[in-house]
């Protein structure tokens, strides 16, 4: 081929350049908010994904491909630690179907539960293979059932190098005396309780003494299912709201837990890749001071 003339080179480079420069002057997105866990100091997203309800889809084939974007858009908008049980029926099969399609099960924190009070060890295995891991990073004695049993197992399973965190976790508020002696007591290395802007019991002992014990929270419920967000958006998002970037209900409610000092992680439900993408924009900018925390529960709670 005859030799490149300079003036035909530099009509090649110069569109090049253009877009070079171009893109180095796009904004990048603020970086995703992250808090360690106190017992290793890994950091960790403060927006999850929950997958009650929301992932139990059977075999509906759409549904499935709908739940792996879900997951697909939660990675590649920062998230990590996605959370299941073996009560959310085909939630961890979808899972791992999803991770699987997507080739994404090492870029994933697998929060699995243990919910039995039978065999363990085998419905641990059995979820394992549904989410197609090698090994989960946290198991959780959900809601507290047969823990006399399940807990010294997952404890014997960390000290074996099966499992690198345990946890325990509670709904709805129940059995909060009980799980407050269990976190004063046993080894743990997380809980998961209720919070939200309205349910606000567990700041009064378990989120202080998550603090004291060096405890990670995860956090259930933020959107009482949905329900807190349905009441909220029949009213105009508060002018304080842009102080902490948000720019729906959904982020205020969720800045309002995950700026809790107690807490490491929120896990929203959502099959809607929208809600998503809104639910992931909470962990990116400013979080609210203790004096605008106050201000958004009692503004809230006029509502």
């Amino acid at each position: 081929m005859p030799p490149m003339k300079r003036r035909d080179l530099l009509l090649q480079l110069v569109p090049a350049m253009g877009a070079a420069s171009a893109l180095a002057q796009t904004p990048a997105l603020p970086q995703v908010l992250s808090k360690p866990i106190p017992s290793s100091g890994e950091q960790i997203p403060v927006v999850g994904l929950g997958t009650w309800i929301t992932f139990n889809v059977g075999n509906d084939a759409a549904a499935r491909a709908q739940s792996a974007e879900v997951i697909r858009q939660f990675l590649a908008a920062g998230g990590k630690l996605i959370d299941s049980s073996p009560m959310y029926g085909s939630s961890q099969g979808v899972i791992g179907e999803g991770l699987q399609k997507l080739q994404a099960q090492s870029r994933v924190f697998s929060a699995e539960k243990v919910w039995t009070s039978s065999d363990g060890a085998a419905q641990i295995e059995s979820s394992r293979k549904l989410w197609q891991m090698p090994r989960f990073d946290l198991l959780q004695v959900h809601n507290l059932l047969a823990w006399e049993k399940q807990l010294p197992l997952l404890q014997a399973m960390k000290a074996a190098g099966q499992l690198r965190y345990v946890g325990i976790t509670t709904s709805e508020g129940r059995r909060h005396s009980e799980f407050e002696q269990l976190m004063r007591n046993q080894r743990i290395d997380f809980v998961q309780l209720s919070y939200n802007l309205l349910d606000r019991e567990s700041e009064q002992r378990l989120l202080p003494l998550a603090r004291e014990r060096g405890i990670a929270v995860l956090v259930n419920r933020p959107f009482r299912e949905g329900a807190l967000l349905r009441q909220l958006q029949r009213h105009p998002l508060p002018a304080w709201a842009a102080e902490i970037d948000c720019t729906g209900w959904a982020q205020v409610a969720l800045k309002f837990v995950v700026s809790h000092p107690a807490v490491t992680c929120a896990i929203p439900a959502t099959s809607n890749a929208a809600h998503l993408r809104e639910n992931m924009g909470a962990a990116r900018g400013r979080l609210p001071d203790a004096a605008l925390r106050h201000r958004m529960a009692d503004d809230v709670a006029k509502l």
